[in-house]
Parts: C-alpha cells; sequence; structure tokens
C-alpha cells in the first residue's frame, strides 16, 4: 500500500477530478476500500455493497442516455449498447482514466499481486464509485460523472462495425429483392488436418463468385466478399 500521504494526495486529486468534495469522506473511503482489507479479527467497511449500488445507477444513467441518443432504435438495438457502457471493461477503463487505482485502499498482499491495475477490482471500485456519487450527491452528481467519464465509449457506439461479409452480402441481397444468398463447397483437397476448401457464393441472377479458404466457413466468406467487390457493394 502506498505511504498515506501519497494515497491522501491521490484521493484528493480524485475529488478535483470529480469535481466534488465529499462532504461525508466515510463514504468515500469505503467506496475505495477493496475485500482484500481487514481478516476475521478485523473487520473493516468494504465497498461490496456499494459497488451493488453503483451497478443500478450506472445501468440507469447509460440507459437514459442511449435513449436519448437513439430515440428511434428498439430495445433490442439498445440491449447491446448498453452492455457495453456498463461492462467491466468499460469500467475498468474508466477507472484507469481517473487513476483510480491510486487512491484505493488494498491489502498488501493484493498491493503486491498488482491490485491497482487488475480489472475486476478497477470496475468495482468504479461502480463503487458511482454508488457514493449518488449517495453524495444524489442523481445530479452521479450523472455528471456518467456523462464526463463515458463521453468516448459512448462516441465508440456510434461508430459504425463492419460486417460480416455473409451478413453483408445477405442484406444487399435482400435490397436487390433478391432470395438469400446460398454457399457451395466445389473442391475440398489438402490432408485431413490442413484441408483447404473451395467455395461458390450463389446469388440468384448474378454468376457465382469464388474463394477459398482453410476452413468451409473461411471460404464462405471470402466467397462473400469476392461478390460484393465485384458488384461494386463492397
Amino acid at each position: 500500500m502506498p505511504a498515506e500521504n501519497s494515497r491522501a494526495a491521490a484521493i484528493a486529486a480524485l475529488e478535483r477530478r470529480l469535481g466534488l468534495a465529499f462532504s461525508d469522506q466515510e463514504l468515500l473511503e469505503r467506496a475505495l476500500t477493496h475485500s482484500s482489507v481487514g481478516d476475521g479479527a478485523k473487520r473493516v467497511s468494504d465497498n461490496e455493497r456499494l459497488e451493488f449500488v453503483g451497478d443500478r445507477v450506472l445501468g440507469l444513467l447509460a440507459a437514459e442516455r442511449l435513449a436519448e441518443l437513439y430515440p428511434q432504435s428498439s430495445e433490442g438495438d439498445l440491449a447491446p449498447r448498453l452492455n457495453a457502457l456498463v461492462s467491466r471493461k468499460t469500467c475498468a477503463v474508466v477507472a484507469r482514466g481517473i487513476d483510480l487505482g491510486a487512491a484505493l485502499r488494498l491489502s498488501p498482499a493484493e498491493t503486491k499481486a498488482g491490485g491497482r491495475d487488475k480489472d475486476s477490482i478497477l470496475a468495482g471500485a468504479c461502480e463503487a464509485l458511482m454508488a457514493a456519487l449518488y449517495q453524495e450527491g444524489g442523481l445530479p452528481a452521479a450523472r455528471r460523472f456518467f456523462l464526463e467519464q463515458w463521453a468516448d465509449p459512448i462516441r465508440e457506439l456510434g461508430a459504425p462495425r463492419p460486417l460480416d461479409p455473409k451478413t453483408a452480402l445477405q442484406e444487399w441481397a435482400q435490397g436487390q429483392g433478391k432470395p438469400l444468398p446460398a454457399y457451395a463447397v466445389v473442391e475440398r483437397k489438402g490432408p485431413d488436418h490442413a484441408p483447404t476448401f473451395t467455395v461458390e457464393a450463389l446469388v440468384a441472377g448474378l454468376t457465382p463468385a469464388r474463394a477459398q479458404g482453410r476452413s468451409r466457413q473461411e471460404a464462405e466468406k471470402a466467397a462473400a466478399q469476392a461478390l460484393l467487390q465485384r458488384e461494386g457493394a463492397a
């Protein structure tokens, strides 16, 4: 564990980043205390219960923001975006962005094991901090933190994700009023442990496109991509 004055400086820096000086310092300390601290003889209030609350606050704020940004999207479209924003991976990224690890209270053993940079510990502490902000300053304080620190993950949601070539070909074919594409293996050669497949992608009314791959699936994707490129749709 870092020297107490170093950790105190880290906590002060954290409060400046949050734009909120906690009137309830015990609440903030609890949010920053990992369950590794203490033992059976000396119980310490850790952040696990706050983590539970913070997860729900984060889910609410993420759902609220997504509903604002994507008013025409269905629940099915919003769900994967929500899952991305509240994931442990995203929470850990946010925690690193505010240097939350330096302010954490960990056991010496967990500190030695690199706990200040473990995704699981950082994500849990980030959720606990969200709950502490909610309890200290209400939903506006938690919302401000969310909108500031989740700005990059939210922007990344809007970046177009390349479609799998087979999915792209299916959507293109349907857009042309054609039936769904089909795939046919025209050749399989090589030993069983390292075969090579030649596959044709078939769309009604078009000349088939042929490609090879080390698996049937790889060859189908390559053939779909070849057909899309030939038709100027890739």
